[in-house]
């Protein structure tokens, strides 16, 4: 029973303690004020951006797969109609390539096939871009791989192809359901996986398809043209009329050499055919598409640098305005235990910025959109659950930087410090890590409080894709929860200094309480 009413009391008196300190804040004119600067400078930073980029021109569409991702759907197909069941079966014999730089450097073209070039057989609902697929490939440097609906991939064997060791590939249909397998003989062969194509029409395409992606060197910031060219053969069709003549498309290209497209000297998408043998060259890429060059709903919330300086300062100030005004001793008289009533400002500091944070995201991301989109500039597109994500996250992020920076004034008690040592550590290490090389700011984005920005990457990054992944594009070496788990860890380690240095103080306190209690005991006495 005593320990229930002892339980009551402390809670009842932490209760107090919120309270009093929720009064303080809002008491407080200037930390009010801050508050409205941080959420105005999150909200107007972010539609400055969307409406300065919106001036560029417009970009074109996304093009969307099944699962309404923002896919590329590029590639040379060699293809006949199946109606219903049915398989493809192909031995790869060579898959080499070319690959050049842009304009103005484009006459410096060089043999070689990019790691995730990709040659191999194709069951596709279509030949609309976008539309739904599965394909067992061999590509330049990853093996062989079975991937569908442009995001999803499994490896097999790893080793490469040549005409002393080929790769037998084969897909089979049953219903909606796709399975790949691999061999290296066309004897003995091993299942690589199975996708369930949703709502796939009964009437498909199947065939052989080339593609290879563009060839993005991080020290020149660019992206290379390539293409490449397979050798196929012991090419067998079940379940085709075999009277249908093969179909030659290229899906998504409209020309790939020639002065039109300021690639001369490269061999031209096509296929040759000779005695069963079947070279096919293509360029492109089948695969999800990246934030690169395109437009990630996170970009518009720029201003949290901005938001997130003035957040610092607020929290700051709600420690150090004590010690400048000597309230200090007043509030260590009326609450001795001092570990309170940091975790009581924590709470205060950390729900008003959450607060504010949220109102700034939710205003600007759709606002933005509708700006951009205005102009013709589109968004990539996300899932209801990584927009909400995006929004409540970056929210999160001003709060616990919040927190990070009041941890930081009970520790040093001293605000040029404490604001100095928080923006230092959160912004100036993101801003540095946009500017310093990828492995340096790698390694700052995983160690440092800045990797809490990482709760803000709306595009994953896709290992079968060939890009950019730099935090200037929106990529972080942490998954967005992990990384704001690094800051969240940094909040509480400051905090549980700060704590421990006010335990002196605490100690004192409740000594001289309980002089004060005993003193009068004893004259009475």
């Amino acid at each position: 029973m005593t320990s229930t009413n002892t339980k009551n009391t402390e809670t009842d008196g932490f209760a107090r303690i919120l309270r009093a300190e929720w009064i303080k804040f809002r008491a407080a004119r200037g930390l009010m004020i801050g508050m409205v600067v941080a959420l105005m400078l999150t909200t107007l930073f972010g539609l400055l951006i969307a409406n300065t980029s919106s001036r560029g021109g417009g970009s074109p569409r996304n093009l969307l797969g099944p699962d309404g991702e923002a896919v590329t759907d590029k590639f040379y197909f060699v293809h006949q109609p199946l109606t219903g069941d049915g398989s493809i079966t192909v031995r790869v014999t060579s898959l080499t390539g070319m690959i050049t730089y842009p304009p103005p450097n484009h006459d410096q073209i060089v043999p070689g096939v990019v790691p995730w070039a990709k040659a191999g057989i194709i069951i596709k609902d279509s030949t609309r871009q976008g539309s739904a697929y599965a394909a067992m490939m061999v590509t330049g440097s990853h093996g062989v791989r079975m991937q569908y609906n442009f995001i999803h991939d499994t490896a097999g064997h790893l080793d490469g192809v040549s005409t002393e060791s080929p790769r037998w590939l084969r897909l089979t249909r049953s219903d909606d359901t796709i399975t790949g397998y691999e061999s290296t003989d066309g004897t003995q062969w091993t299942k690589v996986g199975m996708a369930r194509l949703a709502g796939l029409p009964a009437k498909v395409e199947i065939g052989l398809f080339v593609n290879s992606p563009g060839n993005v060197t991080l020290s020149e910031g660019k992206r290379r043209f390539t293409n490449s060219t397979a050798v196929f053969d012991r090419l067998e069709l079940q379940g085709v009329d075999p009277g249908v003549a093969w179909s030659h498309d290229d899906i998504g290209i409209v020309s790939t050499t020639g002065p039109e497209s300021g690639r001369p000297g490269l061999p031209a998408s096509g296929v040759k055919e000779s005695g069963g043998t079947f070279t096919v060259t293509g360029s492109g890429d089948i695969a999800p598409l990246g934030a690169e060059g395109s437009w990630p709903i996170e970009r518009s919330l720029i201003g949290v640098l901005a938001g997130m300086i003035a957040v610092i300062v607020v929290a700051t100030r709600f420690v150090t305005a004590e010690y400048g005004r000597d309230m200090i001793r007043d509030t260590q008289l009326a609450t001795p235990r001092r570990d309170r009533v940091l975790a009581a400002k924590s709470i205060v500091i950390g729900t008003v910025t959450f607060v504010a944070g949220l109102a700034a995201a939710i205003v600007v991301i759709p606002i933005s959109r509708q700006i951009l989109l205005s102009n013709g500039i589109h968004i990539l597109p996300v899932t209801l659950f990584t927009e909400l994500r995006v929004i409540f996250g970056t929210a999160a992020l001003l709060a616990v930087a919040a927190v990070f920076a009041l941890a930081l004034a009970a520790l040093f008690q001293r605000s040029v410090v404490a604001v100095t040592a928080s923006i230092a550590a959160i912004v100036l290490t993101y801003i540095l890590a946009n500017f310093l090389p990828l492995g340096m700011s790698q390694w700052l984005l995983r160690l440092t409080p800045a990797a809490g920005f990482a709760i803000q990457q709306s595009i994953p990054e896709y290992p079968q894709v060939i890009g950019l992944y730099v935090p200037q594009a929106g990529y972080y070496p942490l998954a967005p929860w992990a990384g704001f788990a690094v800051l969240c860890g940094y909040a509480a380690l400051a905090l549980g200094l700060a704590v421990f240095r006010l335990q002196p103080s605490t100690k004192l306190a409740e000594t001289g309480c309980e002089m004060n209690d005993t003193a009068p005991r004893s004259r009475h006495h």
